[in-house]
């Protein structure tokens, strides 16, 4: 879990003479949703954050946030602290303050329409009846912002799906979430690297990439996962 700090010597102001990306993350704060399905966008930040040995400090907007040092490109990777419903006035407060153009921001958050593991990426749409993006959507103004799903499963179609997205995983889910969590943060590093194109044609698709996308290995751990969780219901 990325440790948080407050640090009042940090001038954010840097970032808004450099070209940079924002990637955000969207969860609920509090040691209560950890390792929810609905704070998988939390997750999947913190990976791309601990890549880089990044630490995530108190910031403007309602977030914290971990920004990459000396370097052209600023990396801005956040996380709101409004809770799920409210998770725009925070993406469109550092969208605003840091200049960043919609096309390099990347929203994170969690898919109860895709199953487990699976990877959608899309440059704009509707928020897919997703409370957070429907946040975000509602205070851009726009549906143009890139987002990243993560296939957090259904599950039991009986089960409240608020009492669904705000439970932790089953034991025979978390290999294949720990899995998608490492596989979301791989696209992250590709959209940083190549742009949004690239990665929608990398990790896009009915069925995970195999040999052609030079993960094979990984895929096939993926789907490993998954015909485990299968077997087991």
């Amino acid at each position: 879990m990325s440790r948080m700090r407050a640090n009042p010597r940090t001038d954010y102001h840097d970032c808004e003479k450099l070209s940079a990306n924002l990637i955000v993350g969207l969860g609920n704060p509090g040691q209560k949703y950890h390792g929810t399905r609905h704070n998988v966008g939390f997750q999947v930040v913190d990976e791309v954050a601990r890549r880089r040995s990044l630490e995530f400090e108190t910031a403007p907007g309602q977030a914290v946030m971990a920004v990459t040092r000396g370097e052209t490109n600023k990396l801005i990777l956040a996380k709101p602290m409004t809770f799920m419903n409210l998770s725009g006035q925070a993406v469109a407060s550092l969208h605003r303050y840091y200049k960043v153009a919609l096309e390099d921001v990347m929203v994170v958050a969690e898919d109860v329409h895709l199953p487990l593991g699976r990877l959608r990426i899309r440059g704009y749409g509707s928020d897919g009846g997703h409370n957070g993006f429907k946040s975000v959507i509602e205070v851009l103004g726009t549906q143009k912002v890139p987002r990243l799903r993560v296939g957090v499963g259904r599950g039991d179609e009986r089960k409240d799906l608020s009492a669904h997205v705000l439970s932790k995983f089953e034991s025979n889910e978390k290999e294949a979430i720990a899995i998608a969590i490492n596989r979301a943060a791989d696209a992250i590093d590709l959209f940083l690297e190549d742009g949004l194109g690239a990665t929608m044609n990398r990790y896009n698709g009915p069925e995970l990439e195999s040999e052609e996308s030079g993960n094979s290995e990984l895929d096939e751990k993926t789907n490993d996962a998954q015909n485990k969780l299968r077997h087991s219901e």
